[in-house]
């Protein structure tokens, strides 16, 4: 049954710290509250006072700089990040990732600050933002500071934030023209037992693997990029790659299960998770090799 709390509808980013500053471990913040409240109902959590971020105007906006910059409020849902035209131009693997967030009820209400702060190891935006090298603006009392995502999530359900801070922009740089990108997802609940992302940057030619990039989500406590397994594919051929029994794929994918650090919860054991990673991650370069190619103005899935 959920206590009875008060809801507090500050319309500035300085009220609702001020109001986290006031009230402190009895008050936290409350975007969409799917995750939140739910624990708040099975008596995991209490809090007496909710700051609602979602009346502070701003807070949801999604836009691009000229440099190609793109910006998401932390108020923003999964929704509105499935359907935003500038989510699909400047980051299309989001589009896709967030297309299959959970189900309809949670994307129209949960955001993806609330996602990302709340910190549940089983994460699918978590594992694309640590892929995509973006970084979040930390604002409360003493300033403003920029985090990197693979730095923000400490631990399950645990973040560098601070009592007193909020999480007031999601940032995330141009990528380069021509990237390829697939994120594999297997689960049989609405949270994945693991999320594989990847990014894939081919020569002029097609034919080499330039550059590339492994992120993991759902296996280890937090969102972990697998950079051992990145540098056993640059460099490599497309061919050698996607040969059917490929050694230079399955190498990759046993490095990535090395160090994966999968731990276990209701989702698998860790030698479970640990053995779909080996299996999972050359499947998801391959697909991203496949997938068409992100061109600046244009959207790929």
């Amino acid at each position: 049954m959920l206590k009875p709390f008060r809801l507090h509808e500050p319309t500035t980013v300085s009220e609702a710290i001020d109001l986290l500053r006031e009230h402190g471990d009895a008050a936290r913040l409350y975007a969409g509250g799917t995750e939140l409240l739910l624990a708040m109902k099975a008596g995991y959590l209490h809090y007496d006072e909710l700051v609602n971020v979602k009346t502070v105007a701003g807070l949801d906006r999604i836009w691009k700089e000229p440099d190609g910059t793109l910006h998401i409020g932390p108020v923003a849902t999964h929704a509105a990040l499935e359907s935003s035209p500038l989510v699909a131009e400047c980051r299309p693997l989001l589009a896709n990732v967030e297309h299959r967030v959970a189900n309809v009820r949670v994307r129209n209400v949960g955001t993806i600050g609330g996602n990302i702060c709340f910190a549940e190891p089983h994460s699918d935006p978590a594992a694309v933002f640590v892929l995509s090298g973006a970084q979040v603006e930390v604002t409360g009392p003493r300033g403003t500071r920029m985090v990197r995502m693979d730095e923000l999530q400490t631990g399950p359900y645990e973040t560098v934030l601070a009592d007193d801070e909020m999480l007031t922009d999601i940032v995330l740089q141009h990528e380069p023209d021509g990237v390829r990108s697939a994120y594999l997802k297997f689960g049989y609940h609405h949270r994945p037992t693991l999320g594989i992302a990847v990014d894939v940057l081919l020569d002029a030619g097609g034919m080499i693997i330039e550059d590339v990039r492994v992120a993991l989500g759902s296996v280890p406590p937090v969102a972990l990029r697998v950079r051992s397994a990145e540098d056993v594919l640059k460099g490599e051929t497309v061919a050698s790659v996607l040969a059917d029994g490929s050694l230079v794929a399955a190498r990759a994918g046993e490095i990535a299960a090395e160090a994966c650090g999968a731990t276990s919860d209701l989702h698998g054991s860790a030698e479970y998770k640990r053995h779909l990673v080996g299996v999972l991650v050359p499947r998801a370069v391959a697909q991203a090799i496949t997938a068409l190619p992100h061109l600046a103005g244009g959207s790929s899935t």
